[in-house]
C-alpha cells in the first residue's frame, strides 16, 4: 500500500468454497469498532462469475476498479452504511491472485478515484500479487497434504473402534474430533449421531446393535451428540496408547482419569489398585507430593509404579519417569519464539498451574532460551485446570496490553484461549503465538495462521511405553527391568516443532501425522501371554470426558432432516432459515440455536440406512462439495464400524446361547451316565451296578470310578455287573469290564457279570473275545446266589 499513491486501505481475500475469506487487512482501525479479526467473511463469489467477487464479477478475468461503496457492502457489510464513507470519488482496486492456475485470492486496494491501474505501480502491484500466489499455492500443497493425512488417521481410528462391541459415545466423539480437525473452515458447532434401532431391540441404549420401531410403526433411533468443545484429545490419545500395548502384549489393561482439580480422584484410584493387587500402575500425577505416600505404599505392597506425563518428585518410589523433557521442550519454545520476533517483543505465558512439574519446567526452559535477548516475558498467567478461566484470562491479558509481540501457551487448553482472544480482539497473525499438543482448536487455528507453532508431545508412546515399562517389570523383576533403563530412571519420549509449512526448524502438520502413524506401528513390542497368573495394569490420567447425551430416543418424523435422509438414502445441505424446511422440528431447533448451515449424511451398509450423521454450522453455506464428500466418506467407515459390531454382538449372542445349550447338554449327559449306572446295595458286602446302553471310553472311566469308591464305603466282596440292558458287548466293552474286574480285586472285590444274552454270547464267541478270570451267571438271580455263597449267605424260599 505505501507504494502505490494514494492507497489508504487494503486486504486480501481468500476464496474458500462459494465465499472470500479475510487473510490480511490494513488501514480498517479507524473505520471498524476493532480490529478485523482474522480470518473473517468476505462475503460470496459472483453468482455470474464463480471465481470472481459480489462486487466485481469481472475481476476474475483481470484486474478492475469497482466503486468503493458497491464493494464494501458486499465484503465489509458492518461498515458500508457508515455516514460519509466512503467517498462517492473512492474506487476499489481489485487484482486477481492466480492460485493453481485460476482466481484463488484477491488483492483489494482502496483509492481516492477511479484510475486504472498502469506504469510502473502495475509492475509493481503484479510482483506482489506474484509472490502472494506462490506462498498460497505453497500453503495450499501443505495443508492439502496435512488434510489428507488427518483424513487417513480419521479413517483409522473409526475403524478401530470395531471390537466386541462398540461404544457408540467413544465413536460419535472419535468422529466429531476428527473431522473438525480435518475440516476446519466450516466451523462445525454441533456433530450428532443419530442411530436407528431395529424392531425387537427397544431399550437398547448405548448398543450398536439395538433398535425398536416407535408407535404406528415409525422407525426410532437414539441420538448421541459429540462434546461441543472437545478439550480430552491428548488424555484420549494416552488412553490408546496404553490399551493397544495391553492388546499387544496380551495382558489386561484399565485406564482412569481423575480430575485435574486436585490429587484426590487419583489417590483413590491407586488405593483401589492396592486393594486390587494390579500388577502394576501408571500414572500422570497432578500433584506429586500429594500422591507419594500412597505410591510408596504400593511400590512396598510390591506393586510397580511409572511416573507419565508428569514427573514425580524428588526421590519419589516411582520406579521410572515416562513423558517429555519439558524444560528441553521449553527451551525449544523459546528458540521459534526468537526465530518469529527477530526484534525482539513482550511475550504473555499462560498455564494450567506453574505449580504442575511439567509446566514450571516449560516455563523454566522457555527462560533459559530467550535469557539476554530481546524477547522479554512480560506477564505469567494461570487457569487453574479451568478452559473457561484459561479463555477469559487470555482476553484480559490481550486487551490489556496492546503492545505484547507474542504469547506462549504452555498448557493443551491455553493456546486456543489465546488464539481465540487474538481473532476477537484482531491480533491474530501479526500477535506470534506457540501452544502445545494438537486437539482440535489448535489445529484449526495453526491452519488459520492464527498459532504460528505447536510443540507437539507424543502422548500415545508414553501410555504404550509405560504399560510396555510395568510388563517388563512385571515378567522380569524390577531391578531386571531397570538395568537396561538410563541411569536417570526419566526416558524422554521426545516433541515435535509443527508448523504449517516446513521449515528448517519445524516439521510440517502433514508430515508430523504421517510419521506419528508410522511411529505407533514402528514401535510395537509384541509379547506372549504371561505364564500364570493373568497380569492386569491400571493406568490414570488427569482429565475427565466430557459427559455426552446418550439418552435421547425419538420417533424419526418424516418432516425432519434426519428423515428425510432416511427417506431419499442420500446426503442432505440445507439452509435451515430456507422457507421449505421452516416445519422441520430438528431444523427449527438448530436455527434456534444460530445454525445457517446443516448436513444429514446416511450411514448406509448393504443398501439400508444404518444411521445419519448431523451437522450445524454457524456460517453460512459452510459444506462445500469437498466437505461433503469426506463427510460422506466418514459416514461410510461409520456404517461398517456399526454393521461389524451388530454382527459381532449377534455372534456374541449365538455363542452364549450354545454355550448354555452346551451346558444343559452335559448336565443332562450327566444325569443320564449316573442312572445308567447306579450303583445298588443288595446284601451285606454285596454291590449291583447295571449298566445300560453302551460302555465307551468315557463312560468306562466314570463306571469305573464310582464302582472302586462304592466298594470302599460298603466293604463289598462281590459286585454284580449286570449287562442285561447293554446295547452290545464287543471286543472294546469286554476290555472295560475286564479293566473294571482286576481293579475290583486289588481293593479285595471280585466282579460278577451277569445277564449276558444268547446273541451277546454268541458274538463275542464268534469274535473270539475272552473274558478270562471273571465269573459270568446267565442271570441277576444266579449271580445273586453266587454272591451270597461267597459271604456266607443263603437264599430261603417259602410257601406263600
Amino acid at each position: 500500500m505505501s507504494s502505490l499513491p494514494g492507497a489508504q486501505r487494503g486486504a486480501l481475500l481468500v476464496r474458500s468454497g462459494r465465499r472470500l475469506v479475510y487473510r490480511a487487512a490494513a488501514g480498517l482501525d479507524g473505520i471498524l469498532p476493532g480490529r478485523l479479526r482474522m480470518p473473517s467473511d468476505g462475503g460470496l463469489l459472483a453468482a455470474s462469475a464463480p471465481f470472481g467477487p459480489a462486487a466485481a464479477p469481472e475481476a476474475a478475468r483481470g484486474p478492475c476498479v469497482v466503486p468503493a461503496a458497491a464493494w464494501y457492502r458486499a465484503h465489509l457489510p458492518e461498515v458500508a452504511d457508515r455516514p460519509g464513507w466512503p467517498s462517492e470519488a473512492a474506487h476499489v482496486l481489485v487484482v486477481p491472485v492466480p492460485v493453481f492456475g485460476a482466481p484463488g485470492a484477491y488483492l483489494a486496494l482502496e483509492q481516492p478515484d477511479a484510475t486504472p491501474l498502469a506504469g510502473p505501480y502495475r509492475a509493481l502491484v503484479e510482483s506482489v500479487v506474484e509472490s502472494a500466489g506462490a506462498a498460497l499455492e505453497r500453503r495450499g500443497l501443505f495443508e492439502e497434504k496435512a488434510q489428507v493425512a488427518q483424513e487417513l488417521r480419521l479413517l483409522e481410528d473409526v475403524l478401530s473402534a470395531v471390537a466386541e462391541s462398540v461404544d457408540l459415545l467413544e465413536l460419535i466423539e472419535t468422529v466429531a474430533d476428527g473431522i473438525r480437525s480435518v475440516q476446519t473452515g466450516p466451523r462445525w458447532s454441533s456433530i450428532d449421531l443419530a442411530i436407528l434401532e431395529d424392531e425387537g431391540d427397544a431399550g437398547s441404549a448405548g448398543r450398536a446393535d439395538g433398535g425398536a420401531q416407535g408407535p404406528h410403526g415409525r422407525r426410532t433411533s437414539r441420538l448421541y451428540r459429540a462434546p461441543r468443545r472437545p478439550l480430552t484429545a491428548y488424555w484420549n490419545n494416552v488412553r490408546d496408547g496404553a490399551l493397544a500395548a495391553g492388546r499387544d502384549l496380551r495382558v489386561a489393561v484399565e485406564f482412569k482419569c481423575g480430575m485435574a482439580s486436585g490429587p484426590a480422584a487419583q489417590e483413590a484410584f491407586l488405593e483401589e489398585g492396592i486393594r486390587r493387587r494390579v500388577s502394576g500402575m501408571a500414572i500422570a500425577p497432578i500433584d506429586p507430593a500429594a500422591l507419594e505416600p500412597v505410591i510408596r505404599r504400593a511400590v512396598e505392597a510390591g506393586i510397580p509404579v511409572v511416573a507419565i506425563d508428569s514427573p514425580p518428585v524428588e526421590g519419589s518410589a516411582c520406579s521410572l519417569y515416562i513423558g517429555t523433557d519439558n524444560r528441553a521442550a521449553g527451551r525449544l519454545v523459546g528458540e521459534a519464539m526468537l526465530r518469529l520476533l527477530p526484534q525482539g517483543g513482550d511475550v504473555a505465558i499462560q498455564a494450567a498451574s506453574a505449580a504442575v512439574a511439567n509446566a514450571r519446567g516449560r516455563i523454566e526452559g522457555f527462560r533459559e532460551a530467550i535469557a539476554g535477548s530481546a524477547v522479554r516475558v512480560d506477564s505469567l498467567s494461570e487457569n487453574l485446570f479451568d478452559s473457561d478461566r484459561a479463555t477469559e484470562l487470555a482476553f484480559e491479558v490481550v486487551r490489556s496490553k496492546p503492545h505484547l509481540a507474542g504469547a506462549f501457551g504452555v498448557c493443551s487448553e491455553n493456546g486456543p484461549g489465546l488464539g481465540q482472544a487474538s481473532m476477537a480482539l484482531g491480533r491474530a497473525g501479526d500477535m506470534k503465538l506457540i501452544a502445545f499438543d494438537l486437539i482440535t482448536a489448535t489445529v484449526a487455528m495453526l491452519q488459520e495462521g492464527v498459532i504460528h507453532a505447536v510443540v507437539v508431545q507424543r502422548e500415545y508412546d508414553m501410555g504404550y511405553r509405560g504399560v510396555q515399562a510395568l510388563h517388563d517389570m512385571a515378567t522380569r523383576g524390577v531391578a531386571a527391568a531397570l538395568a537396561d533403563a538410563p541411569a536417570s530412571r526419566c526416558v524422554d519420549t521426545g516433541v515435535d516443532l509443527v508448523t504449517v509449512e516446513r521449515t528448517p526448524f519445524s516439521i510440517a502438520l502433514s508430515d508430523h501425522l504421517a510419521m506419528s502413524s508410522a511411529r505407533r506401528i514402528a514401535n510395537r513390542w509384541l509379547g506372549a501371554a504371561a505364564a500364570g497368573e493373568a497380569l492386569e495394569f491400571l493406568v490414570i490420567g488427569m482429565a475427565e470426558r466430557e459427559c455426552l447425551v446418550n439418552d435421547e430416543r425419538a420417533s424419526v418424523a418424516d418432516d425432519s432432516l434426519v428423515g428425510q435422509v432416511v427417506s431419499a438414502c442420500r446426503s442432505l445441505v440445507i439452509d435451515p432459515a430456507s422457507g421449505e424446511h421452516q416445519r422441520f422440528s430438528d431444523v427449527a431447533e438448530a436455527r434456534r440455536n444460530g445454525a445457517r448451515t446443516m448436513v444429514g449424511v446416511p450411514l448406509l451398509s448393504r443398501d439400508a440406512v444404518r444411521g445419519v450423521l448431523v451437522l450445524s454450522s454457524p456460517q453460512p453455506d459452510a459444506c462445500s462439495p469437498t466437505d461433503l464428500a469426506l463427510l460422506e466418506r466418514v459416514a461410510a467407515v461409520a456404517a461398517v464400524v456399526l454393521e461389524n459390531a451388530r454382527l459381532l454382538s449377534r455372534i456374541k449372542e449365538r455363542t452364549r446361547k450354545l454355550e448354555s445349550l452346551s451346558r444343559r447338554q452335559e448336565a443332562l449327559l450327566d444325569t443320564i451316565a449316573r442312572m445308567s449306572s447306579p450303583v445298588v446295595p443288595i446284601a451285606p458286602g454285596v454291590l449291583v451296578m447295571p449298566i445300560v446302553g453302551t460302555l465307551d471310553a468315557q463312560r468306562s472311566g466314570r463306571f469305573l470310578e464310582a464302582m472302586l469308591q462304592e466298594i470302599a464305603d460298603h466293604r463289598a466282596r462281590v459286585v454284580l455287573v449286570d449287562v442285561t440292558g447293554m446295547a452290545v458287548v464287543d471286543a472294546s466293552a469286554a476290555c472295560h469290564l475286564a479293566q473294571a474286574a482286576r481293579a475290583a480285586a486289588m481293593l479285595g472285590s471280585e466282579v460278577v457279570l451277569v445277564g449276558i444274552a444268547p446273541e451277546a454270547a454268541r458274538l463275542m464267541v464268534e469274535q473270539g473275545i475272552a473274558l478270562d478270570g471273571i465269573v459270568t451267571r446267565s442271570t441277576l438271580e444266579l449271580g445273586f446266589s453266587y454272591a451270597l455263597g461267597k459271604t456266607g449267605g443263603r437264599v430261603v424260599y417259602r410257601r406263600g
